[in-house]
């Protein structure tokens, strides 16, 4: 069996279509749809539980929104199949790559990586902050997570391994990654979205980028120990030609040491107070989403 995971928030208009189309694709698989709504206000639990007359379909709400990554490890908990897939609900992740990461799971790759050719029509402002971050998490994975994302296919045994991740701030698809199983990839281009509007502004998507980075390395907190050192070694250089009598110019050498110094502390009691606040996230332990109606249970009424 292949389940297809759907993390759908907001996306009343895109969820007939998306069922349609990803059953199409699978037409000859046995296979099941399983839609996560995340807090949805707009209506989208109806066209689930409406979907979900074809029984292949079911759907899984949240009590609020959760965020996508606990849609998708709700998906994957909820999974049935043999193979896990994760696909957009806006379809910008032509369902029609299905076919072509099934056919590469079946030729034994446990993990197959969905990679962006061409990223469609968003801003240079945004493709150049993807740009960024994909390799702040190069770096700190050790994988190349250019053009990564969510469009992920696992086998069982890969899925099984990423749940046994237990921290709250996973990160699918660098965990995808990061488990070591044979990997396969594929390319694809970024189709415009089907209906409706992208729901990630930039203040969404930094806070997720800074979230996920804290997630998979502490680079940031040496970061600070060597802006530390070289701030005390310019400093000390300014002292140096301050009591030669070089012209400092209208600020001597202490001003300015205590000005980097007081900026240089302040960036760092940030980065500490962060990743303090991310073990305090860890240490709380709470759930990462609640469930309050399944599809599944409406049938059994």
């Amino acid at each position: 069996m292949i389940s297809v995971i759907i993390p759908s928030f907001n996306e009343k208009d895109n969820i007939a279509e998306a069922a349609r189309a990803v059953s199409a694709v699978l037409s000859s698989e046995e296979k099941e749809l399983i839609f996560v709504d995340d807090g949805s206000t707009d209506g989208t639990w109806n066209e689930i539980t409406a979907a979900a007359v074809n029984p292949e379909v079911r759907g899984i709400r949240f009590s609020r929104n959760f965020g996508k990554e606990a849609a998708i490890r709700a998906g994957l908990e909820s999974a049935r199949g043999d193979a896990l897939a994760v696909i957009d609900c806006d379809l910008q992740h032509p369902p029609e790559v299905l076919k072509e990461m099934v056919k590469k799971w079946r030729e034994g790759a446990g993990v197959v990586v969905g990679k962006k050719s061409y990223r469609g029509s968003e801003s240079r402002g945004y493709g150049l902050f993807a740009k960024i971050f994909n390799g702040v998490m190069s770096k700190a994975t050790g994988f190349d997570m250019s053009g990564a994302s969510d469009f992920i296919l696992l086998d069982r045994r890969a899925a099984d391994a990423v749940l046994q991740y237990g921290e709250q701030g996973s990160f699918f698809r660098a965990l995808a990654q990061f488990i070591g199983f044979d990997a396969a990839e594929v390319t694809y281009n970024v189709a415009a979205r089907a209906r409706g509007e992208g729901k990630w502004t930039f203040k969404k998507l930094f806070k997720y980028a800074v979230k996920n980075i804290a997630s998979f390395t502490d680079i940031p907190l040496y970061f600070s120990l060597v802006c530390g050192i070289s701030d005390l070694i310019a400093a000390l250089v300014l002292l140096v030609l301050c009591i030669i009598g070089v012209p400092l110019g209208a600020f001597n050498a202490a001003v300015i040491t205590l000005m980097i110094l007081a900026g240089l502390i302040l960036v760092s009691l940030g980065v500490a107070g962060f990743y303090l606040s991310r073990i305090y996230d860890e240490i709380k332990s709470r759930p990462r989403y609640h469930i309050c109606a399944r599809t599944d249970d409406e049938r059994k009424i």
